[in-house]
């Protein structure tokens, strides 16, 4: 049997081109079409795979969808802090809500931007879905760089299936510091006495600050306390605070008022000078009416105490000092505590010779347990009443009392002759 088919033969080259490709016997030297399709087909089926690709992400854009990316909005801007220094940090938090009660939709971009305001944190470059009638918050790490105004950053939004959403924001950067205010002191301090100091921190800034600490130093100078945590001041309003300071040389007091803007470090001085001398508002006990006897070489002396001062003298004592020599029965007296205007008697018995004058030593108590003393002279030229009595201004009393014993004893004497 004779088969009809005839064997092919192949170019001694591995091109497979048309001119150079095997044919069957009869068919030709006519191109094939399957072949044909490596240099226009190979073109067409590359743009059908682009044209496949980009299809699913414009079909999810529908009227549908851009209706539901119209009803997401920016519900709420919180900047921390609330207004910045120059040169501090803090955040910005963008809450965005949807509206749609049924649909959800789909972000793809977030971020804030502006020439003034740098953004020191990352971009939202992944998508995210916001459930129906839910709300996303959007976090951005700022500082402020620029100086002292108000600057409108830009927030903006971009959605799978819709437009892109704009927003932009008021952020205020003021150098506006917090503000010490003596409300009371003394007009004058003392070496070792205790003093109250009343302080006013006002906040006049746009914000709240926080973690607000007072400071108190100087040489020479014990406050009480020397450290006080106040906390949080709102905006435009105020605190109060009283210390007291004990003074034991002349010095500068150190009032610094430590704050935090956000997360921000920042502090506010005052120097407030201490220097001596005589405190208008404190205890004066005054000596008056003063009265001095002698009897057998011991003297009494008696007399008031009056507080002419503008605070309560407590434990006021009066006794002789040197070179008087303290004797019975009142060594010293104890007045006790005098108020404002007040007034207390008192009696102190000593002995002293060859003397004109002796001391008379008052002491109290201020408010804080300081001991006070005071010196007053008392002149003692008074001598012995009993051995210094004038004869002659006892004569008159001597002659009456005589007169009236003759004139008793006389008519004594008659009625008893006429009985």
């Amino acid at each position: 049997m004779v088969s009809n088919t005839k064997s092919l033969t192949f170019p001694p080259s591995r091109d497979l081109t048309v001119k150079n490709r095997s044919v069957l016997s009869g068919a030709g030297n006519v191109p094939s079409p399957c072949f044909a399709i490596t240099r226009s087909g190979l073109f067409m089926i590359l743009i059908v795979t682009m044209g496949v690709l980009v299809l699913p992400a414009s079909a999810y854009v529908t009227a549908e969808s851009i209706m539901s990316s119209e009803k997401v909005y920016v519900s709420g801007v919180t900047y921390d802090p609330g207004a910045f220094f120059v040169d501090d940090t803090g955040t910005v938090i963008f809450s965005v809500t949807n509206s749609n009660t049924n649909q959800s939709v789909v972000v793809s971009h977030a971020t804030f931007s502006d020439e003034s305001i740098d953004l020191t944190s990352g971009t939202y470059d992944t998508s995210a879905s916001i459930g129906p009638l839910q709300t996303r918050s959007f976090v951005f790490s700022i500082a402020a760089t620029a100086k002292e105004g108000t600057y409108f950053p830009t927030f903006s939004l971009s959605f799978r299936d819709g437009d892109s959403l704009w927003y932009r924001s008021m952020v205020k950067i003021e150098n506006m510091p917090l503000v010490m205010t003596i409300l009371d002191k003394p007009d004058t301090f003392t070496q070792g006495r205790k003093k109250p100091i009343n302080l006013q921190i006002t906040n006049p800034r746009d914000n709240g600050v926080k973690n607000v600490i007072l400071d108190v130093s100087g040489a020479g100078i014990t406050a009480s306390p020397d450290k006080i945590f106040i906390g949080d001041i709102a905006s435009r309003s105020n605190k109060s605070v009283t210390f007291s300071v004990t003074p034991e040389q002349e010095s500068t007091l150190h009032i610094t008022v430590n704050y935090y803007n956000g997360d921000n470090p920042h502090s506010v001085t005052m120097d407030l000078p201490v220097t001596f001398g005589t405190d208008k508002k404190q205890a004066s006990p005054v000596i008056s009416n003063v009265l001095v006897k002698s009897e057998t070489g011991t003297y009494h002396v008696t007399g008031d105490v009056t507080n002419a001062g503008l605070e309560t003298a407590n434990a006021v004592t009066v006794t002789s000092g040197t070179p008087a020599v303290p004797a019975d029965p009142y060594r010293s007296y104890i007045v006790g505590a005098l108020k404002p205007d007040d007034f207390g008697s008192f009696e102190v018995t000593f002995t002293a010779t060859n003397v004109t004058s002796v001391p008379l030593q008052l002491s109290f108590k201020d408010s804080d347990g300081n001991l006070v003393t005071s010196r007053m002279d008392v002149a003692v030229t008074v001598t012995d009443s009993a051995q210094n009595q004038n004869p002659s201004n006892l004569l008159p009393v001597i002659i009456i009392v005589l007169v009236i014993a003759l004139a008793g004893g006389y008519l004594y004497i008659r009625r008893r002759k006429n009985q």
